[in-house]
């Protein structure tokens, strides 16, 4: 947060310095609204030109760009916004070189003015605002969810019956009903022997 707080700051004054360059002299006293943006590209002549066909429309785009990657926090755009504005200068000495014969650094005023400096340090703070930038935070992807379990349908029948039953496991019963009557008798009917009576002469002490 306070990244980007830092970064944005150095890139809105990046973008002021440039937007205000323009209108301070770039060399020999003429000012940078002075230059047709189309002589950039052919070769420098004498010829003024209007303020807004002038070198200030690629600054003024990219003050605009540099406005965008604020608000949406895109390190790309400001930085793309830096290149513009360094592009165009660095352009603009070469072609008034190449004019000149030589590009010459005076006190009193008959070189390079403060117009191109105010242009190189804007390039440079657009260009460190966008490295202090932190961008925007990454969104985090969502695991997908587990998948909800099916309900059992009438085809998900139960195993058979390991006893050999006949009957699904855990439904039937081991046993019948009259083994359940003793559970801890073995399968099966036990009687009890009983003594077949004795006759009367049988029974001791009778003789």
């Amino acid at each position: 947060m306070i990244r980007n707080v830092v970064g944005s700051v150095l890139a809105l004054a990046g973008a002021t310095a440039a937007v205000w360059s323009p209108f301070r002299a770039w060399y020999d006293g003429r000012h940078g609204s002075d230059y047709a943006i189309g002589d950039l590209f052919t070769g420098i002549t004498g010829t003024g030109s209007g303020v807004i066909g002038s070198i200030l429309l690629p600054f003024a785009f990219a003050a605009l760009v540099t406005v965008l990657g604020v608000v949406l926090r895109s390190r790309l755009l400001v930085a793309t916004a830096g290149l513009v504005v360094l592009g165009f200068t660095v352009l603009w000495m070469v072609r008034v070189g190449q004019a000149e014969g030589s590009l010459v650094v005076s006190g009193d005023g008959r070189g390079l003015g403060d117009g191109v400096a105010n242009a190189f340090g804007g390039a440079v703070l657009l260009l460190l605002g966008a490295l202090v930038m932190s961008g925007r935070p990454k969104a985090h992807r969502l695991e997908p969810a587990a998948p909800r379990p099916t309900q059992p349908t009438l085809d998900d029948r139960p195993p058979e019956d390991p006893y050999g039953t006949g009957q699904p496991y855990g439904t039937g019963q081991p046993y019948d009903t009259e083994t359940r009557s003793m559970p801890y008798a073995a399968p099966g009917r036990f009687d009890v022997p009983v003594e077949p009576p004795r006759d009367r002469d049988d029974r001791p002490g009778t003789g």
